[in-house]
């Protein structure tokens, strides 16, 4: 290899910082974040629910963004750790595996945006709901439906309006390789800006999460299980 071509392969430090350091950054954010709450805001660790002030709507669009947010998540998960040999090994084909994805996260992504919306006009035209709206929640729902429509842009302009983008082969080796501390930027490089900026965007509510009223995802609502009926 010469030295040009070995020049070539040398991540930016563009890259460098989006691709190493934002996301170690917003993973520490998030912990740490995590560790304050608990400790200095165990009363505020709430949903902070408002289905007092109004019921009705919010029976509509909670399911439907919770089912849709949950799915999404369990396609993430599966599609980012799992590493195409081992889908393989159990009899899936790339092909099988890309329809599957596309359509199951395609459905769960509008059913999330629906919810999202609606949630987000409940909150907006119901005056008592609105009046318990702080600006963090605010901040909160614009980050969310970031996340999300720009998660759902990246896959219909991939597979709608061009012919497919297979992360598998770049944003899953790189996000594993965020876990062994030897993340690899270069890879990221030649992603889709779409995709990119979704990820980011990702990262971003991953640091802001701590902070909102998100937090009561990572509660395991065990007492349930022993508590009075």
């Amino acid at each position: 290899m010469n030295a040009t071509s070995s020049a070539v392969a040398q991540p930016s430090v563009t890259d460098i910082l989006l691709w190493v350091v934002y996301p170690y950054l917003c993973v520490v954010v998030l912990v740490g974040g995590l560790i304050w709450r608990y400790r200095y805001d165990k009363f505020g660790w709430t949903t902070r629910s408002s289905q007092l002030y109004e019921a009705s709507v919010l029976r509509w669009g909670s399911p439907l963004f919770h089912f849709g947010i949950l799915t999404v998540l369990i396609g993430h998960v599966g599609g980012l750790l799992i590493p195409k040999a081992w889908t393989r090994a159990v009899g899936i084909t790339d092909h099988a595996y890309h329809l599957m994805a596309v359509f199951i996260g395609s459905v769960a992504g509008f059913c999330t945006l629906i919810g999202l919306a609606i949630l987000i006009a409940r909150r907006r035209l119901t005056g008592p709901v609105f009046a318990a709206t702080t600006r963090n929640d605010k901040a909160m729902y614009v980050v969310l439906a970031g996340v999300v429509v720009l998660g759902l842009w990246a896959t219909v302009k991939a597979n709608a309006m061009g012919g497919g983008y297979d992360y598998r082969e770049t944003i899953s080796p790189w996000f594993r390789s965020l876990f062994v501390l030897r993340p690899d930027p270069a890879v990221m490089a030649a992603v889709p800006l779409g995709f990119q900026i979704h990820i980011l965007a990702a990262f971003t509510l991953f640091a802001f999460w701590p902070f909102t009223r998100l937090v009561h995802a990572f509660s395991a609502p065990i007492g349930y299980l022993t508590r009075p009926y």
